[in-house]
């Protein structure tokens, strides 16, 4: 699950459906907040509960859900955002 921040839902989106996906069994969950700048990422334990998790020391988190799946945090803050063509040679798609 990926969710944006909304600065109207920022307590529903960092509180309610926190808790909400928890419960649902979401395995993994990134918060991407682009007004604070700032990504969150959790991962659900084997004791049911999200444990927050960082990215590497490159900046870039792999998902453990979607195999090749992974993001360069600093391209969220990019303006302008990078082209897909971009996005998708360093995925090695393209």
């Amino acid at each position: 699950m990926i969710e944006v921040v909304n600065p109207e839902s920022i307590g529903r989106d960092r509180g309610d459906k926190f808790v909400e996906y928890e419960q649902g069994g979401v395995s993994e969950y990134w918060i991407i907040d682009p007004l604070r700048k700032q990504a969150d990422f959790y991962l659900r334990g084997e004791d049911g509960y999200f444990h927050a998790v960082s990215a590497d020391s490159r900046g870039i988190f792999r998902s453990t859900i979607l195999e090749g799946l992974w993001i360069e945090v600093a391209w969220l803050w990019r303006s302008p955002l990078p082209p897909l063509v971009e996005v998708l040679k360093a995925w090695e798609l393209i």
